[in-house]
C-alpha cells in the first residue's frame, strides 16, 4: 500500500497489439487502434484522453501487428511534458522472454514486466485500445483502493444476447466478483436479478495492485493450460482467489457529462464501428464529442475550414445531422446522417446518406452512397450507386452482417 501523505504512483498500459480481423478491410494495413474514427480522431485517442484528463500521464502502448501508422500517430500527437516526467510511448514486442510474439494480452504484459520494474508503481491501469467512451480513471482507482481487491474490472450492463462478445461478470455482496466467464454462449449465463434480459459485462478496463499483477503474471506464465489472456485467464484466477472487484461504470461522473446516459461501445466489428458513428450525428447524440470539460485529444492538422457551397445546376447543398471535418467540401450536394473526415469532397448532385467517409474520399457528381464506410482516398465515380443494391455490392466489396458496404483504402469502385 501507499503512504497516505502522497498520491499513489500509477503506470498505465494500453493493450494495442490485437490483429483486428473482424474490422477488416479497415485493418488490412493498420492496427485496429489506429483506425480513424469520428472525423479526425483515431480509436486510441479515446483511452489516451481519458487517462490524460484524469492526470495519469505515464502511459505505455503495447503494439504488435501492423503498428506503423499507430506509431506515427503516437509520436506526432501524444508528446507530453518530459519536464514533469510524463510520457506516452509505444512498445513493440521485444521478445524479452524468447523469440516469440505475444501469445495473448496477459503474455504481452508478462513480456514487458521490465516496464513495471522501471517505474515501480503502486497500481497499474490496463486499458483496451479500441473502445469509445469517457471515464474518469481517478474514481475507478479510488474504488479499487477502497475495495482492497487485487484487481478491479470496469463493468457495464449490456443485453444478455450479446454475452458471446464480452467477459460476463457475476457480482456477489458489495463489489466482489464471484464468477467471470469470457465470452460465454447465451445459455451459459443468467440475466441480472433486476433485469433478466441484461448481463454485467467487462469493459476491458482493469486496475491492478502492482505487486499482485507481477505475481499473477508469473503464475500464469508457468501454468500448463492457459490462453495467456487477461480476461480469459488472469481475471478468473483472481476471482478464484477472492481478490476481484467490479467497478460500476454508471457510477462514474465525468465533468461536462452530468445528466447524460453513460456511453461505452466496443468497436471491434464493422457493424459496431458503423453504429458508433451513427451515435455521433443525431440531434441529441448518444455520444457527445463536444464536451470541452473532458476533451478527446488528437493531432491538429493544418487544414482549411470545411466549406459548404452551392452549384448552378443543383442549387444549394443540403447538410443535416452530420459531422463535417476540416478541409471537407460539399458543393451542391445532399449529406445526411453522415461523418465526413478531413479533405472529403462531395460533388454537385451527389447524395450521401448514413455513411462514414474517411480522409480524402471523393464522391463524384450525381453519385449516391447509402450505409457505406469508405476508407481513405476511395473515389466514387460520377453517377455510381453504393449501398442501394447489396447483392450487387457483395460481388465486388465487403458487406457486413448488418448490411454495411465497406471499401478498403484506395479500393477501385467498379463502374
Amino acid at each position: 500500500m501507499y503512504q497516505q501523505d502522497r498520491r499513489p504512483k500509477v503506470l498505465s498500459v494500453i493493450l494495442a497489439g490485437g490483429e483486428g480481423k473482424r474490422l477488416a478491410p479497415l485493418t488490412l494495413d493498420r492496427a485496429k487502434p489506429a483506425v480513424p474514427f469520428g472525423g479526425h480522431y483515431r480509436l486510441i485517442d479515446f483511452p489516451l484522453s481519458n487517462l490524460a484528463n484524469g492526470g495519469y500521464r505515464k502511459i505505455v502502448v503495447l503494439t504488435q501487428y501492423k503498428s506503423h501508422s499507430l506509431d506515427v500517430h503516437l509520436s506526432l500527437t501524444w508528446r507530453l511534458s518530459a519536464v514533469l516526467g510524463n510520457y506516452v510511448t509505444s512498445v513493440p514486442a521485444q521478445m524479452r522472454q524468447g523469440p516469440r510474439w505475444f501469445l495473448g494480452s496477459a503474455d504481452a504484459l508478462f513480456q514487458n514486466l521490465n516496464l513495471v520494474d522501471d517505474e515501480k508503481p503502486d497500481y497499474v491501469f490496463v486499458f483496451g485500445a479500441d473502445h469509445i467512451y469517457r471515464i474518469d480513471p481517478v474514481q475507478m482507482l479510488e474504488h479499487h483502493i477502497d475495495s482492497g481487491a487485487g484487481v478491479t474490472v470496469a463493468g457495464i450492463r449490456v443485453p444478455r444476447d450479446q454475452s458471446e462478445q464480452f467477459g460476463v461478470i457475476k457480482r456477489g455482496n458489495a463489489s466482489t466478483i464471484t464468477a467471470f466467464l469470457e465470452k460465454p454462449e447465451i445459455d451459459q449465463v443468467q440475466g441480472l436479478e433486476d433485469d433478466p434480459d441484461s448481463i454485467l459485462a467487462s469493459m476491458g478496463n482493469y486496475v491492478f495492485t502492482a505487486d499482485t499483477l507481477v505475481e499473477l503474471l508469473h503464475e500464469n506464465a508457468k501454468a500448463e493450460t492457459t490462453g495467456h489472456d487477461v480476461g480469459g485467464d488472469l481475471i478468473p484466477m483472481m476471482v478464484a482467489k477472492g481478490e476481484a472487484s467490479v467497478y460500476d461504470f454508471t457510477q462514474n461522473r465525468v465533468p461536462g457529462q452530468i445528466g447524460r446516459p453513460h456511453y461505452w461501445r466496443d468497436v471491434g466489428t464493422i457493424d459496431s464501428y458503423y453504429e458508433a458513428h451513427m451515435d455521433l450525428v443525431g440531434h441529441d447524440p448518444a455520444f457527445d464529442l463536444y464536451n470541452s470539460d473532458w476533451p478527446i485529444y488528437t493531432l491538429g492538422r493544418t487544414l482549411p475550414p470545411a466549406k459548404i457551397d452551392d452549384h448552378g445546376d443543383h442549387g444549394p447543398s443540403d447538410v443535416r445531422r452530420s459531422i463535417i471535418s476540416n478541409g471537407a467540401i460539399v458543393a451542391g450536394a445532399c449529406v445526411c446522417d453522415s461523418v465526413l473526415s478531413p479533405d472529403v469532397a462531395i460533388a454537385a448532385g451527389a447524395v450521401v446518406e448514413s455513411s462514414v467517409l474517411l480522409d480524402g474520399v471523393q464522391i463524384g457528381e450525381g453519385a449516391q452512397v447509402r450505409g457505406v464506410v469508405l476508407d481513405k482516398n476511395v473515389v466514387v465515380p460520377p453517377g455510381v450507386k453504393l449501398g442501394h443494391d447489396l447483392e450487387q455490392d457483395r460481388e465486388h466489396y465487403t458487406v457486413s452482417e448488418g448490411g454495411v458496404v465497406v471499401l478498403a483504402k484506395g479500393q477501385t469502385v467498379v463502374v
